[in-house]
């Protein structure tokens, strides 16, 4: 487990012209459209470059931090709650930021970072591990935000799962799915499946003459015999 103290700090401006054609020509200067929302306030258009959030984006950790949001002279706490992506360039098309109060328990998806793989029973065993959650939805006060949550699976047996509720959590973190009652998988070790490939055989060739051609060796017979 990790306590989240790392820093982040985004740079970004407000912006009045908004809309569907400003967000495009926007996105012509390398510039990103956002907004930010939530913790009692209106909510805020803002432009960002696009080079420092996509450098930004390349971290596992933003997902999971409490970030510093800088317009201008003012900051104020935030969370990473929703980035639109070009469906096929590499390019970072909108971002959503939430507003965070102290006192207030925010939900945040956290990665799961799996140890002790090599030394598990399962795995000696021929097992392979399968995961089944890469990551899981907390609640907490924004003080208790982990940066990830690590979970042993070097005691798992063959054909051995571990659900939400074998995880150990830091103080003041919850499992939303485990709030209600959704004890899901997150890793399981098994035998791996062989499929066996079918064995091709060729088609026995059939001594009978088809309806079709008896039918024209028929026809051709009385042909011949009108002839005659």
């Amino acid at each position: 487990m990790s306590s989240n103290n790392a820093s982040y700090e985004l740079e970004a401006s407000l912006r009045q012209d908004v809309g569907k054609g400003a967000s495009r020509r926007l996105r012509r200067t390398e510039k990103v459209p956002a907004v930010v929302y939530g913790g009692g306030k209106a909510a805020a258009s803002l432009v960002m470059e696009h080079k420092t959030i996509a450098k930004a984006l390349e971290n596992e950790s933003f997902y999971s931090h409490i970030l510093t949001l800088k317009t201008g002279p003012d900051a104020e706490k935030v969370i990473l709650k929703a980035v639109q992506r070009h469906p096929y360039k590499p390019r970072i098309q909108h971002v959503d930021f939430q507003r965070i109060r102290a006192d207030e328990k925010l939900q945040m998806h956290v990665p799961l970072h799996f140890t002790g793989g090599e030394t598990a029973p399962g795995v000696k065993e021929g097992g392979i591990v399968s995961h089944l959650s890469s990551d899981v939805l907390v609640s907490c006060l924004p003080a208790n935000l982990p940066e990830f949550i690590t979970v042993d699976i070097s005691n798992v047996a063959l054909n051995q799962t571990l659900h939400l509720s074998d995880i150990t959590l830091p103080a003041g973190v919850e499992l939303v799915d485990l709030l209600h009652n959704n004890d899901k998988g997150i890793i399981s070790i098994h035998v791996p499946r062989i499929e066996e490939e079918p064995i091709e055989t060729e088609a026995p060739v059939s001594a009978e003459v088809p309806a079709i051609a008896q039918k024209g060796d028929q026809e051709a017979a009385g042909e011949n015999k009108e002839e005659k």
